[in-house]
């Protein structure tokens, strides 16, 4: 409840599609908690869509993915050093040939909008949700620029006034 809602009044989704993170999209499928969860987010008035698998994460199919709060946090850790090893791996690329250099005048400025979309310091940290106040998680890495990003979240968080809302 707490991600739709933040999702929708924060992010500007006007209804937010959410999915349960499971091992496969059947409803059989699952560990006892997300089997328990089931039953509980079809009932909800929210857009549930169901099960969804962690390739779903990435490619848009939901805004709102419930998960428990240890394999959330590794699914982001992950996300985060997968998009640093294909940046890395790229750029290893780019610079091996001189056409691939003149490549990288065409499309350069595609590629730091896009390493700019998936750079976590751009967002700062993402909201605790479910505490009476404002809490942005940041990155143990954050830099000046991260926490500014941050700092900004935790403006438009009660710029929303999500507090009082997003307490669940």
């Amino acid at each position: 409840i707490m991600g739709q809602v933040y999702a929708k009044d924060v992010m500007g989704k006007e209804d937010p599609r959410v999915g349960l993170l499971s091992v496969g999209e059947e409803e059989s499928k699952g560990s006892p908690l997300t089997l328990s969860a089931l039953p509980l987010l079809k009932q909800s008035s929210m857009n549930f869509v169901g099960n969804v698998e962690g390739k779903d994460i990435a490619n848009g199919t939901v805004d709102v993915v419930v998960c428990d709060g240890f394999v959330g946090n590794v699914i982001l850790k992950f996300a985060g050093g997968l998009g640093e090893a294909l940046f890395y791996l790229m750029k290893e690329e780019l610079n091996r040939s001189k056409l691939a250099k003149l490549g990288v005048l065409l499309v350069g400025s595609a590629l730091r909008r896009v390493k700019k979309r998936v750079d976590y310091s751009e967002y700062g940290g993402v909201p605790l949700l479910g505490i009476q106040g404002v809490c942005i998680i940041c990155h143990g890495k954050s830099n000046a620029y991260a926490i500014k990003n941050a700092i900004r979240a935790a403006s438009e968080f009660v710029k929303h006034k999500e507090i009082g809302r997003a307490h669940v």
